[in-house]
């Protein structure tokens, strides 16, 4: 029995219908931006393993650094003690992050790191005595999957089962180009009763909403009425931090400042879970107190493992050096490359780009949703030319980790283009494109 089918008999896969799910593939080692099966098949990860793996697989640095912390201290119970990554990792983060953020609580994962930062907010106003409660949030946004993280993500097929458990948000537009001045009026309504402590969003990038992509500008514009009338805002950088974007995290491409980061994903370089929750210090002193009821009562066991945070400090080595840098000026610049090629196909809904995301949004007939039926066909077809690509829906998105090659990196786009002109109007009977 090889390892897919001995998978079958005791695993539990997520975001996956265990009923009619394809045999999984096992995969046995990875190498840069490949990955290979267990039958030698080498696999393009283009989507750098769910927005994680910014440097590739099996990095020996990370590796080196990882090793040689495994054999100083594996792990630390982190209330009363505290050891050298943890404190390294936290003064260099906030170096890069804005020169508001104060402080870093560790976590596990990102949703756990939007766990902490609803947490803060809503508890820094039950400490300040204050009776705000509501929180805003965008329609399209996802920030995680625990009750905290579902609450303030858009209810969808996601949540549904757990509706009735949800808290209530107040959702508004995000302000897409063709909407902005909408969305920005739906959030003054929205604060008009002076009832809300929290504005939390995916800055720039709405990642599993589709990779949806908005204006820096608008964001601006509603951040500064936040800072206004005293609303927390919560930047959930999980996805788009660490380079994504173009820029170290998405808010650089802002003058204005969030008062609560959250940070997973590629913090560790794909290498292990680690999240974290940065503040400022207005958020940090108003759990200083002398009544111990006012303590942020949050921790997880594996809080600030040394390894995770090994880990971290490699990661952060090789994305401060030019080289990496100089990989994700190409990625954006042959993404725009890419861009200009698609743009007028008749194929396509949309298409957008931010930093090394593309996003290609595919014309079926069947709207837009995570559910749409090409998504299987498109998947599938990737798979059997040696690329790892998981569109939502009908949107097929290119995510690389940042030493993806050239030459693989047009490969990708000429598997893309390959689908879209030739698979889709005969599967779906569209217009092909009118140089076909």
């Amino acid at each position: 029995m090889n390892l897919s089918e001995r998978d079958q008999n005791v695993i539990w896969h997520p975001y996956t219908q265990m009923k009619d799910a394809a045999t999984p593939i096992a995969i046995v080692k990875g190498d840069g931006a490949y990955l290979f099966d267990e039958y030698g098949k080498r696999y393009i990860d283009a989507v750098s393993s769910w927005w994680v793996n910014i440097h590739g697989h099996a990095h020996p640095y990370i590796a080196q650094r990882v090793s040689e912390q495994l054999n100083k201290l594996e792990h630390l119970m982190f209330a009363g003690f505290t050891h050298q990554p943890a404190v390294e990792l936290a003064e260099r983060l906030l170096t890069h992050l804005p020169s508001n953020q104060s402080k870093i609580f560790y976590s596990d994962n990102g949703s756990t790191a939007v766990e902490v930062a609803l947490k803060m907010a809503i508890q820094y106003r039950h400490n300040r005595g204050e009776e705000k409660k509501k929180v805003i949030a965008f329609n399209n946004s996802y920030h995680g999957d625990t009750f905290g993280a579902m609450s303030v993500s858009a209810r969808s097929a996601f949540t549904n089962p757990f509706s009735d458990f949800l808290f209530d948000v107040i959702y508004i537009d995000a302000p897409y180009p063709d909407n902005a001045e909408k969305s920005i009026s739906q959030f003054n309504n929205a604060i008009s009763n002076n009832e809300v402590t929290a504005f939390i969003f995916e800055p720039l990038v709405q990642g599993a909403g589709g990779m949806l992509m908005y204006k820096s500008e608008y964001l601006q514009q509603i951040i500064n009425i936040c800072n206004a009338h005293d609303i927390i805002t919560i930047a959930d950088e999980v996805m788009t931090g660490f380079g994504r974007t173009g820029k170290f995290f998405a808010m650089d491409h802002l003058d204005a400042d969030a008062d609560i980061f959250c940070l997973s994903k590629g913090l560790t370089g794909g290498t292990m879970a680690l999240g974290v929750t940065s503040c400022n210090a207005k958020i940090f002193d108003a759990f200083l107190s002398d009544d111990k009821s006012k303590t942020l009562f949050h921790g997880h066991s594996y809080t600030a493992n040394p390894l995770a945070c090994t880990a971290g400090l490699a990661s952060l080595d090789l994305l401060e050096m030019n080289e990496c840098w100089n990989n994700i000026k190409r990625i954006e610049h042959q993404h725009k490359s890419f861009y200009e090629i698609l743009k007028n196909n008749k194929n396509i809904k949309d298409i957008r780009q931010c930093g090394t995301i593309l996003a290609i949004e595919i014309e079926t007939g069947d709207g837009t949703g995570y559910f749409n039926n090409i998504r299987d066909k498109a998947y599938n077809y990737f798979l059997d030319k040696g690329i790892i690509l998981r569109p939502l829906g009908n949107v097929i998105y290119i995510m690389p980790p940042y030493c993806i090659n050239e030459e693989d990196l047009i490969y990708v786009y000429q598997s893309i283009e390959e689908f879209i002109n030739n698979l889709l109007p005969n599967s779906f009977d569209l217009v092909p494109n009118s140089s076909d």
